[in-house]
């Protein structure tokens, strides 16, 4: 599981990046042809980790219902965030990876409620769950990628 949680911890330093490299404007632009932005994806994935690690094994999650309920899957841009926002999805970024590393360590997942994603993956454990959350934040990263070249 230590290569599991090093690959996503890579993403994530990637993925923090962005932060650095753009503007408040850059992170809420929404480009031509794309249904979201930046900072959308980049708390999306937080709150997609969230929900598959955590809640899916009945735990409580390390983000409050607002956030979630603003990023979760199905969710598209509602409006800009302000920089106070950005700087919350910012210090989520690690803080959840590293409770998580802390958690699983600790042996804190003891069940799981199995669940089949959209592309058709069946997670039945929390270390399916953490394999599939890096391809899932993977794919988020390239529509970054993406995002950023229409800036």
């Amino acid at each position: 599981m230590n290569y599991q949680l090093d690959i996503a911890l890579k993403n994530r330093t990637i993925l923090n990046s962005f932060f650095e490299k753009c503007s408040l404007e850059e992170l809420n632009k929404v480009p031509e042809g794309f249904n979201n932005n930046i900072i959308w994806n980049l708390a999306h994935v937080i709150v997609t980790q969230q929900l598959l690690v955590y809640e899916l094994s009945g735990l409580p999650m390390m983000t409050n219902d607002e956030l979630v309920a603003k990023y979760r899957k199905g969710t598209k841009v509602d409006g800009d965030v302000t920089q106070q926002e950005v700087d919350e999805i910012k210090s989520l970024l690690f803080s959840t990876l590293e409770q998580t590393q802390k958690d699983y360590e600790n042996g804190v997942f003891k069940n799981y409620n199995s669940y089949t994603t959209s592309t058709n993956s069946t997670m039945t454990n929390v270390e399916e769950a953490i394999a599939f959350n890096n391809f899932h934040e993977g794919i988020h990263l390239g529509y970054i990628l993406a995002l950023k070249r229409t800036l």
